[in-house]
């Protein structure tokens, strides 16, 4: 590892004003979703997922995953990867995971819980690319990767860290996930999301996060400390690394989230109903697997189904279409009595006005489908192809506006200030009395980003727009991170893992 600690002896003073963030506080839902779908559909989609199951089944390539589905006495063809599931046996299974499970963070004020209402924020992961407005879109470095982890642990927004931001495609693909697991062990104390491609990749997550809590794999089992990316290979297949990365994770006790990447009218079909169904099947046949291996593994139901544009066939996101398909996977999730996976997303290519409304509308269906856990929810750009670290300020705006938006305000005598409006009168105003000054300084929210002043004196500070603000705002964020401490012994630990996996690959 090359990259150097920026842990910091003293702060370096603001130099653009106090960050507005709210205390870390993740999401309780007060109301009820909303339900764009009658029960009765969401049945008769249930219905018609296990129809597909039955009748149709699925692809599922991993000969260990044959194997497990066949031990658990499903219809699993020798000539073929085709496997058909008994719908009474699926629903069996599924009934065993658990509604709401909490995952365990290196500092224990940073535990997050997980379903039953409880909902939090998960920086984006996966894309190959990084961007900012100094350099555009580039292929990321290691160094950079790190101060993007850097800078998730700096927003009290996001209460998880997604896998690493971006690719560090500077460092060697076989070993890369080795760095990102030590970047994410020390310079990080919320929870992480590992790589899970394969069951090298799982193990190392498991091994490096026991030596980073000192304990053993075996005792994560009861503490879980990952929620895990698990894609089905849509239409209706699991392929081997999948599949080797969900046993693995699911043999260590640890989050499972199913995600079919069903986008309507190319991998499902075109009308919402049938791409709803075949996501709702392939979702229902990973978390049967999950519990094959290990009953009572907690998993998350993941919805991601879109549509494409047909005159190119690109996907589209935050589409009316990907926020009805985000409500009703959030019925189809609670009709399982299971936690529900959403995700911030857009289409567009930079921080710009297309980004900021297709990820609103994102994110609007992932809170009024009541997600537990979201996704991407900072920093996702162009289809999940790239990482923006503006783009990453812009959406940590967006969620700590959502997350105000789900705290309930508060009717009584006091709120109601029916002796404050007799004070004042007609014609008056409240600034001065008693009832104002006693709560403006915390009475509204106040942003991290957006600019409230007036044109004139926008004009007379420079006129800076909301993309420059977050460039800015980013850039104080690093300078004034201050590294989580860790035993020094446990950072050794890591480091000395992280030499003897290398030197495990190469010879």
């Amino acid at each position: 590892m090359t990259e150097k600690s920026r842990r910091r002896t003293g702060r370096k003073p603001r130099t653009a004003g106090v960050i507005a963030q709210p205390p870390w506080n993740p999401i309780y839902y007060q109301g009820p979703p909303i339900s764009i779908l009658s029960e009765d559909q969401i049945e008769t989609i249930h219905n018609t997922a296990l129809t597909i199951l039955q009748e149709i089944g699925m692809a599922v390539l991993a000969p260990i995953a044959r194997e497990k589905f066949a031990g658990a006495g499903f219809d699993v063809d020798p000539h073929s990867d085709r496997i058909r599931f008994d719908p009474s046996q699926i629903e069996s299974l599924v009934s065993q995971a658990p509604s709401s499970f909490t995952l365990y963070a290196r500092n224990p004020a940073k535990n997050i819980k997980i379903g039953d209402g409880h909902a939090v924020f998960c920086s984006v992961g996966g894309p190959a690319y990084v961007m900012d407005s100094d350099k555009g879109r580039r292929a990321g470095t290691y160094v950079e990767m790190c101060d993007f982890l850097r800078l998730v642990q700096s927003l009290d927004i996001l209460h998880q860290e997604g896998g690493g931001g971006f690719e560090a495609l500077d460092l060697p693909a076989e070993s890369r996930h080795l760095d990102l697991y030590y970047a994410q062990c020390t310079l990080l104390d919320k929870t992480w999301q590992p790589w899970t491609i394969g069951r090298e990749q799982a193990m190392d997550a498991i091994e490096m996060a026991a030596i980073m809590l000192d304990k053993t794999p075996e005792a994560l089992i009861e503490k879980p400390v990952f929620s895990c990316v698990i894609n089905t290979n849509s239409p209706l297949q699991l392929d081997i690394p999948m599949a080797e990365g969900l046993i693995t994770m699911a043999e260590y006790g640890q989050a499972i989230i199913v995600t079919p990447f069903t986008l309507s009218g190319a991998m499902s079909p075109i009308t919402l109903a049938g791409a709803l169904a075949q996501q709702h099947a392939e979702a229902m046949m990973g978390i049967a697997l999950a519990q094959i291996v290990r009953p009572g593994t907690p998993v998350l139901y993941g919805g991601f189904t879109s549509n494409v544009d047909m005159k190119t066939g690109s996907p589209a996101f935050g589409t009316p279409e990907y926020v009805q398909a985000a409500q009703a996977s959030g019925q189809l999730a609670r009709h399982l009595g299971l936690p529900f996976r959403s995700s911030n997303v857009t289409a567009a290519n930079t921080p710009d006005a297309q980004a900021a409304y297709e990820s609103s509308m994102s994110l609007w269906g992932a809170i009024t489908g009541q997600a537990n856990l979201i996704m991407h929810a900072a920093g996702w750009l162009h289809g999940g192809l790239t990482a923006s670290l503006e783009k990453l300020i812009i959406d940590a705006e967006m969620l700590q506006m959502m997350s105000a938006y789900t705290r309930p305000f508060e009717v009584s005598t006091e709120t109601l200030a029916l002796d404050t409006i007799r004070e004042v009168g007609p014609a008056g105003h409240f600034f001065g009395t008693a009832h104002t000054m006693e709560r403006y300084e915390k009475a509204f929210y106040a942003p991290l980003l957006s600019n409230w002043d007036n044109y004139e004196t926008w004009l007379e500070r420079g006129s800076v727009d909301s993309e420059q603000r977050a460039n800015q705002i980013w850039k104080q964020l690093l300078r004034e991170y201050q590294q989580p401490t860790i035993d020094p012994a446990i950072d050794e630990a890591l480091k000395d893992y992280v030499a003897r996996r290398k030197r495990q690959m190469t010879a």
